[in-house]
C-alpha cells in the first residue's frame, strides 16, 4: 500500500473520530447563548470566533461534524442498499421486469437531482431526515443501474451456471458467489460519492431546507452566517474551510482506493 494512501486513510479515520467524539472535545456548549460575546473575532478564548448569539463557532463545528458525517453515511447506506436490491431483482429476472425497472430508473434520472430534492423537501417539509429521504429517492438509481450492469455481466459466467446446475438455492448463489464478485466495484463507487453527498447535504442546509436551528450543522452554519459576511467573515470562513478539507480528503482517498483496487484504471490514467 502506498504511503500517500496510508496518510489519507489516517486523515479520514481522524476526521471520523473527531466527528464521533466532537461533543466531548468541544470547549463550550454549542447551544449556549451569550449575547455579551456576540460576533467576537477569533481569539485565545474562541479560536474560531463567535456567532450572532455569542456561541463558540469552533464548538459548533466539532458538534456539527457528527450530524454532517452521520447523515452522509446514513444516506450512503440507504442508496447503496436500495440500489443493490433493485439491481439484483432486475438483473436476475426476465426481460419484462428488467424493462420495468429501467423505465423507472430512466424516468428519475431525467430530473436534476438537486432540483428534485428541493421539490420533495418542499412537499414533505424541511428537516434533516426529509432531506436525506429526498436525495436518497433519486440517487439510488445510480447504484441500481450499476448493479444491474454487473449482474448481467456476471450471470453468464461459468461459476454461476455451474452452481445453478449443482442445485444451489438462488439466495445462496447470490450471497456466496454473485455478491463477492460485484461488491468491490459498488463500494468503490460509493466511496467516490461521499464528498458529493456532503456537499449536497450542506447545500440544501444552506438553502434552509435541511438542518433547523439551533442544532449545529455545517451547511446550516453557512446559512446563518451569510448575512454577517462583511462584519463577521469568520462565521462563514471556518465552517466552509472545514467542509472543503473533509470533501477534499475523502475525494483524494476514494480516487487512490479505486486505483489500488483496480490496477487497470491506474494504467489507463498513465
Amino acid at each position: 500500500m502506498k504511503r500517500k494512501l496510508k496518510i489519507e486513510i489516517g486523515l479520514a479515520v481522524l476526521l471520523l473520530l473527531i466527528a464521533l467524539f466532537g461533543s466531548f472535545l468541544a470547549p463550550y456548549d454549542p447551544l449556549k447563548v451569550n449575547y455579551d460575546f456576540s460576533l467576537q473575532p477569533p481569539s485565545f478564548l474562541h479560536i474560531f470566533g463567535t456567532d450572532k448569539l455569542g456561541r463558540d463557532v469552533f464548538s459548533r463545528i466539532l458538534c456539527g461534524a457528527k450530524t454532517s458525517f452521520g447523515l452522509t453515511f446514513l444516506m450512503l447506506f440507504l442508496i447503496v442498499f436500495i440500489g443493490m436490491i433493485v439491481g439484483l431483482i432486475a438483473g436476475l429476472s426476465n426481460d419484462k421486469v428488467e424493462s420495468f425497472f429501467n423505465n423507472i430508473i430512466n424516468g428519475l434520472l431525467a430530473f436534476p437531482d438537486t432540483i428534485f430534492a428541493i421539490a420533495i423537501v418542499g412537499i414533505v417539509g424541511a428537516g434533516l431526515f426529509n432531506t436525506v429521504f429526498a436525495l436518497a429517492l433519486i440517487w439510488w438509481t445510480k447504484y441500481a443501474r450499476l448493479t444491474l450492469a454487473l449482474v448481467k455481466q456476471e450471470k453468464k459466467k461459468n461459476y454461476l451456471v455451474i452452481s445453478k446446475m449443482s442445485g444451489v438455492p438462488p439466495l445462496q448463489r447470490i450471497i456466496r458467489y454473485l455478491l463477492p464478485n460485484i461488491l468491490s466495484q459498488i463500494l468503490v463507487t460509493a466511496f467516490l460519492d461521499i464528498g458529493n453527498m456532503m456537499i449536497s447535504l450542506a447545500g440544501l442546509s444552506f438553502l434552509g431546507l435541511a438542518s433547523q436551528p439551533p442544532q449545529p450543522e455545517w451547511g446550516a452554519m453557512l446559512y446563518e452566517s451569510k448575512q454577517f459576511m462583511q462584519v463577521a467573515p469568520w462565521m462563514m470562513f471556518f465552517p466552509g474551510l472545514v467542509l472543503f478539507i473533509c470533501v477534499l480528503i475523502f475525494n483524494l482517498l476514494s480516487e487512490d482506493i479505486r486505483d489500488y483496487l483496480d490496477p487497470k484504471h491506474y494504467e489507463e490514467k498513465l
